[in-house]
């Protein structure tokens, strides 16, 4: 007949369980990477999967302003832009949303997406549309905003693009939800990009696009030139030559070679274009 107190297998048993609970159970997220690396190092997740719970885990301790787009390389469009500014700048830029100002840089009034240009030219059937009509409200967020938090906001509100804000509510940048996913699942590319199998991808004889992880080494042998190995990569010695961390769209001639940032975020160089500059041009250009 019980006494109300444990047997001894029931205390043992107890004693067993908090045991492993304290030799298993993480107490802090840094206990719990380790915990996980090391079900990779015996295979239990692969490495794919190991870079993906630590970029989820490191979302939850990172803030907009550590992956947002700088507000200098934000492409913004004006409210008085003509039909044919809008759309020339939506060809060019490839974008899919664009911030919509009024007067100036720091006065966004709304979000305008390309899709829905389009939509208002093939309801109009002709190329006519006011911006005010079509440009969607914008999402305004502080730069201090927890990537976890805003990136269940965006899924709750259908959002892909929020606006951030300094302390002074003036426009530090932008963040998509594509900047976000980045930091879980690593770099997303789309049709602008270029395989990892070729990392130099020809246009036509004189233009290329190259991704800025391309070693020096490749480079110098696709290209027959023969460039400092101070770098290991294209990107590194391109930004050695601007003496700064290149925006899109900045430009730097080096010899015959013309670069053009393509992409690029607040840490390095992602996407060049280059423009092998014919001989013509050169000799013209030195005797100016």
């Amino acid at each position: 007949m019980s006494d109300g107190r444990p047997s001894s297998s029931q205390t043992s048993l107890n004693w067993v369980q908090r045991l492993s609970k304290l030799l298993f159970e993480p107490r802090d997220q840094e206990q719990l990477i380790e915990l996980i690396r090391g079900a990779s190092e015996r295979h239990i997740l692969d490495a794919d999967a190991l870079s993906i719970v630590e970029g989820a885990l490191n979302v939850s301790q990172m803030q907009a302003r550590d992956v947002m787009i700088p507000r200098s390389q934000v492409v913004m469009v004006s409210r008085d832009a003509s039909v044919e500014e809008t759309l020339k700048l939506i060809v060019e830029k490839a974008h899919s949303r664009f911030p919509v100002i009024d007067d100036d840089r720091d006065d966004v009034i709304g979000i305008l997406l390309a899709k829905d240009v389009l939509a208002a030219v093939v309801s109009a059937g002709k190329f006519e549309f006011d911006l005010r009509d079509i440009m969607r409200p914008a999402i305004f967020i502080p730069e201090s905003k927890r990537l976890n938090v805003l990136l269940r906001e965006f899924r709750a509100r259908r959002n892909h693009m929020a606006i951030v804000v300094d302390e002074y509510g003036g426009v530090a940048g932008m963040v998509t939800i594509e900047n976000v996913l980045e930091q879980i699942v690593g770099e997303i590319e789309d049709e602008h990009d270029i395989d990892d199998d070729a990392p130099i991808l020809q246009h036509d004889d004189d233009t290329y696009t190259i991704k800025a992880l391309t070693t020096v080494e490749d480079f110098n042998e696709y290209f027959d030139v023969e460039w400092s190995d101070d770098f290991d990569t294209i990107g590194g010695f391109v930004m050695n030559k601007f003496g700064h961390l290149p925006e899109r769209d900045e430009q730097v001639s080096i010899e015959q070679f013309q670069f053009t940032i393509m992409r690029s975020d607040n840490r390095r160089i992602h996407l060049i274009k280059m423009y092998i500059i014919p001989d013509s041009e050169l000799e013209e250009a030195e005797s100016e």
